[in-house]
């Protein structure tokens, strides 16, 4: 089985700013896995709190190629990822990069989409919520007129109170549909925390991703227990070894595919906090139709969905999983479901 890699940056629509900073491009490197005439298409999304470089997913691949030479038969998932996740620790995006392109071959040589391989009903698919990032009040006016055809709408705060405040309040002057909100780790002292939760409780929010540093698990279980609105964790979420530790912190977790290496664990992770009974939100990374598609087709599993990863990019490379009022739909292409264009 041949493994090849290249570097590619998404350059993003808007500048993208969230609690910690503001970014204009992303880092990525797509893969190909091919072997018998079939190539598997693969994407690694690195944003900077990640802690991967296009410099380090290379690394990781190159020690990779002889451990994909030796087992070469791509169906063996079970013993190829364990071994791919052994090689080094982290690189967790560039370990879902080669996973997404194993599934993405053994969806292509079955002739089937991975969520008809799962059972699932694609007909389930959540809608998915558009992201609207920290900006002047004149940007934000002008991105939330541009989502207007998404029902859900994810607004990224956390700089400080007044700012957070607000930029809620200028979405409002332009829309009413349901809001998310993601304060990305952004609110340190939880007493602030609840009084601006309850201030946005009667505002149409849904809930509230990662409100405090993803270390500070019991000041979030202490507001969790205060909340009038449920609670789901993302930077606190890494691996499926930490959703058990997250029940009775969070009412939900965040999973995204460059966190948890890829489909094989995503799926493992969604099983595990719906035996636990907590909600689960399927999110992405700034992102190609690649690693999207990918995603989308666990979809039917989830609460929630926030896959707008390629629609906040420009030139797109690949075609896949399209939002079609507001709604991920998933095609019957094998695979993964995405193609270049």
């Amino acid at each position: 089985m041949q493994l090849r890699f290249v570097p590619h940056t998404l350059a993003l629509r808007h500048a993208f700013g969230i609690a910690s900073n503001t970014r204009t491009s992303t880092p990525a490197m797509f893969v190909e896995v091919e072997r018998d005439s079939v190539v598997g298409y693969g994407e690694a999304s690195m944003p900077p709190y990640l802690g991967e470089t296009q410099d380090s997913a290379a690394a990781f691949f190159t020690a990779a190629q002889p451990l994909l030479a030796r087992l070469a038969d791509p169906f063996q998932l079970e013993e190829i990822l364990p071994a791919l996740d052994a090689l080094a620790p982290g690189n967790t995006a560039a370990k879902a990069a080669i996973d997404i392109a194993l599934h993405d071959w053994i969806g292509k040589k079955l002739g089937a989409p991975w969520h008809r391989l799962w059972g699932l009903d694609p007909a389930k698919a959540p809608v998915t919520s558009f992201t609207i990032g920290i900006d002047t009040p004149e940007v934000v006016r002008e991105k939330t007129r541009e989502a207007s055809p998404y029902k859900i709408l994810k607004v990224k705060l956390g700089r400080d109170d007044a700012t957070d405040r607000a930029l809620v309040s200028t979405i409002r002057e332009v829309t009413d549909v349901p809001l998310t909100v993601d304060a990305n780790q952004g609110w340190a002292n939880r007493d602030d925390a609840l009084r601006l939760i309850e201030w946005l409780a009667p505002q149409n929010v849904l809930f509230i991703e990662q409100p405090m540093p993803k270390t500070a698990l019991d000041d979030t279980a202490w507001l969790r227990e205060r909340s009038p609105l449920p609670l789901i964790a993302d930077e606190s979420l890494q691996r499926v070894g930490d959703v058990p530790r997250l029940r009775g912190v969070f009412d939900g977790i965040n999973i995204k595919l460059m966190k948890s290496t890829g489909l094989r664990e995503a799926h493992k992770s969604i099983v595990l906090a719906r035996a636990l009974g907590m909600k689960v939100m399927l999110g992405c990374m700034t992102e190609t139709s690649c690693a999207i598609s990918a995603a989308a087709q666990l979809s039917p599993l989830v609460d929630w969905a926030d896959l707008d990863g390629a629609l906040l990019i420009k030139d797109d490379p690949f075609d896949g999983a399209r939002i079609v009022d507001g709604r991920v739909t998933l095609s019957d292409r094998p695979g993964i479901g995405a193609v270049k264009r």
